[in-house]
């Protein structure tokens, strides 16, 4: 129950989070729409989140809980500050020297990650500038990751899971300043937004560094010494920065694909905006409560206990996610037309951006598998066997990605996401299956393909609402297309119910009967 209390907590944060970062991209869609402008800031912001992911998030997060889980198990609290500070100084000052680094080298960075730029010098000098200005969200962003990481393992989850709520509060207010001070889609209004990025950062950090001194882990900055718990962190977190930045490394592929046709950088990033939503409250909540909790199981010799998790947590993760695949495989059109069609996103901007969606939507639960099975190899400190996985992936990306492009133009970058995504994800379960790391049990093998027809079962239901309701969901009124959307969205949400409940897939009458009883 505690485990699903942390998923709820998690899950909760990261949706209060993504639904902030709508109301951003749809108001950053009416003001900056999909031009240069937009192309230029979405690399910027790009630029620094990729690094994050890789040095921060995918491999701090893989090698780091793990080893802090066991300093705290072996050596106690004072064990594990001492730990905690050595990879607080190695982990500031490498990531200051990257910076610097990158300020210096930011032109090549962005001829790297965006080429197509190139022949476009008001542009590509554009993008240049916004990275400059965005890249220390970097630094701002690791450590948050670091003192997320110390937090999430002592059980307090909802203050690193509410620090992106900051990132989408202080990035509405700069749009609205935008507004106010009545500036269009120029330079300007992509300086202003960088800045607001690097602001952004800095705020999440005060607002975690709080949260930790509240609990009463206090860390000190010590001098980098390279010692034996920080050469440990390095050989963890070496394989683990690819095997743990998966996505944003084919993302990133894709952006440097993407460069080469106008628009499409953009056209790739308001679909990912969307499908991030379901992935952000499923799959970002799993990974982070199941790592420390897979963790701690195992440093007891809990077996038993890991592979209960290990099917709740997949069953968990697939009720949600499949439904949620479906539909943005089958109403793509109504969900982006609603969402961003208005002010400088155009209908063609719409058709182009449903299609990437649409093919993003097939490879969502694959992202969400990765979520699931990725902790059980980094629990147990094997952060190579996920890095050899990650870049078999990668090749198929890449290799995909070239070969869909001259066909499907961005759809095709889109495609070949999803379907690295999920040659990551078999490779991932079959691996540990093989191992007898992970073992479906009765329950998960009976649920999970009447989930699956519970879900198919919703995309008619839906397909044919978004039929019924063709005219309000195309309607001049955004009210009216705000409201077909959500009568749309609930529909699905109840026939998903009503479908679990007849195929036997999940008995939700028991389960609200058994939760009033334990209140």
């Amino acid at each position: 129950m505690s485990l699903l209390k942390h998923f709820v907590t998690v899950g909760g944060a990261t949706l209060s989070s993504r639904l902030l970062g709508f109301i951003r991209d749809v108001t950053m869609a009416a003001i900056i729409g999909t031009g240069p402008v937009a192309d230029a800031f979405f690399v910027a912001f790009r630029l620094p989140n990729l690094f994050r992911r890789l040095f921060a998030e995918g491999a701090f997060n893989s090698a780091f809980v793990p080893l802090f889980a066991r300093s705290l198990e072996e050596q106690g609290e004072e064990g594990a500050r001492r730990f905690g500070e050595e990879v607080l100084a190695g982990l500031f000052w490498t990531l200051l020297v990257i910076t610097a680094i990158a300020e210096v080298a930011m032109p090549a960075l962005v001829w790297v990650l965006a080429p197509g730029f190139y022949s476009d010098p008001d542009k590509y000098d554009l993008a240049v500038l916004l990275s400059r200005i965005t890249f220390p969200y970097l630094l701002c962003m690791s450590l948050i990751a670091f003192l997320g990481g110390i937090l999430n393992t002592f059980e307090r989850f909802a203050a690193a899971a509410f620090a992106p709520v900051l990132l989408n509060v202080v990035m509405i207010a700069v749009l609205g300043l935008i507004a106010v001070l009545g500036l269009d889609a120029g330079r300007e209004s992509g300086i202003v937004l960088a800045g607001g990025v690097a602001l952004a950062g800095l705020v999440q950090l005060v607002a975690l560094a709080t949260a930790l001194k509240r609990y009463g882990f206090h860390l000190s900055m010590k001098r980098p010494r390279l010692t034996p718990g920080v050469k440990r962190l390095l050989q963890l977190g070496v394989p683990g920065v690819i095997a743990g930045g998966i996505t944003q490394i084919n993302i990133a592929v894709g952006t440097i694909i993407a460069s080469t046709q106008a628009s499409a950088v953009s056209y790739l990033y308001y679909a990912d905006r969307v499908y991030q939503l379901p992935l952000g409250v499923v799959g970002i909540a799993i990974g982070v409560v199941l790592l420390p909790d897979l963790s701690r199981q195992l440093r007891a010799g809990n077996g038993d206990g890991v592979l209960h998790t290990q099917n709740r947590a997949l069953e968990f993760a697939l009720a949600l996610t499949l439904p949620a695949a479906i539909a943005l495989i089958v109403i793509p059109h109504p969900i982006i037309s609603v969402l961003f069609q208005r002010g400088a996103f155009s209908a063609a901007d719409t058709q182009a951006t449903t299609a990437a969606l649409a093919a993003f939507g097939v490879g969502l639960p694959s992202f969400v598998l990765i979520k699931v099975f990725s902790p059980a190899f980094f629990a147990r400190e094997d952060t190579k066997t996920p890095m050899w996985f990650a870049g078999a992936a990668m090749v198929i990306n890449v290799v995909g990605a070239f070969a869909l492009y001259p066909f499907l133009a961005h759809v095709g970058i889109a495609l070949a996401t999803s379907l690295a995504g999920w040659a990551n994800a078999l490779l991932l379960v079959i691996t540990l299956w093989r191992r007898g790391d992970f073992v479906p049990d009765a329950a998960l093998a009976k649920r999970l393909p009447l989930m699956l027809l519970a879900s198919l079962l919703m995309g008619g239901c839906v397909y044919a609402g978004a039929w019924a309701l063709e005219d309000w969901l195309a309607a001049p009124a955004l009210i009216l297309r705000v409201a077909a959307l959500a009568l749309l969205v609930t529909g699905g949400m109840t026939a998903f119910a009503l479908f679990v409940q007849l195929t036997g897939a999940v008995d939700i009458a028991a389960r609200l009967k058994a939760l009033r009883s334990k209140r």
